[in-house]
């Protein structure tokens, strides 16, 4: 599971093609300079395209208006079910010994507000390991304590602690007590994730309605916008769903 992780994070990750472009260039430059010359620039090129905002916002936007979001009022459904992917490394939730967030935090602070402002409304949130090995811990645990700092009390929100991907986040939720796939459900998770989210889960058999979060697209962006490090952070994100869609579309754990 670790090298499989290791090796998604380098496929999707701009920056890993940009070196590999460069570092092909510099092992045939000892021969063929030219074609050297060649790789060195192309891998250049990528770098600066990577950062103009355009393309990159374009991409966001198609896949954070995939699906339109619930325009019901939260209290008409049985409940939310929250993704997880809000934590930072469990190594790094062992050395502070507090709850750490990261960019998607507002996966979380989202629940947090349907809570109060609709108590009657089921929360189901759902996440396993953060990491494996040592300082090992699970999402359900992190959001639990985050969950209880937030003042919802301790039964206001029910766990699934095993699920590691997002198909087992739609399989193993629907295995927790009380919990009826086939009733309305909003599922809740960052706006560019709910293609592959929303396509799982219905594949499971879940009745859901998108309610995203943590948008990162704009349906506008001038010409002009650059910024390699929010552009390589999209493109990320965007290769990431894009080639996590595929691969569940291939083995049938979504439908498109």
């Amino acid at each position: 599971m670790q090298l499989y992780g290791l090796a998604r994070s380098l496929l999707t990750d701009p920056l890993f093609w940009v070196v590999t472009l460069l570092a092909v260039g510099m092992l045939l430059g000892t021969r063929r300079p030219a074609g050297g010359r060649r790789w060195v620039l192309a891998g250049l090129v990528i770098l600066v395209l990577l950062g103009w905002r355009l393309p990159s916002n374009a991409v966001m936007h198609q896949l954070e208006t995939w699906h339109p979001p619930a325009v019901q009022d939260p209290s008409a459904y049985a409940g939310v079910v929250v993704l997880g992917g809000s934590f930072e490394s469990a190594l790094l939730q062992v050395m502070r010994e507090k709850v750490q967030l990261n960019a998607h935090a507002e996966r979380l602070t989202e629940a947090v507000a349907l809570a109060r402002e609709h108590p009657s409304l089921p929360i189901v949130f759902t996440g396993g390991c953060v990491d494996t090995g040592e300082g090992f811990v699970a999402e359900a645990e992190l959001a639990h304590r985050f969950f209880t700092q937030m003042g919802l009390a301790p039964d206001r929100v029910q766990y699934e602690s095993a699920s590691r991907t997002t198909f087992e986040n739609a399989l193993l939720t629907a295995q927790l007590s009380g919990v009826d796939k086939t009733q309305p459900w909003l599922l809740l998770t960052s706006a560019w994730h709910m293609p592959r989210a929303m396509a799982t889960f219905q594949t499971q058999g879940w009745n859901v309605t998108p309610w995203p979060v943590d948008f990162r697209g704009s349906e506008q962006t001038p010409w002009t916008a650059y910024s390699l490090t929010r552009g390589v952070q999209q493109w990320q994100f965007a290769l990431h769903e894009c080639l996590g869609l595929f691969a569940y579309w291939v083995s049938g754990r979504a439908t498109l």
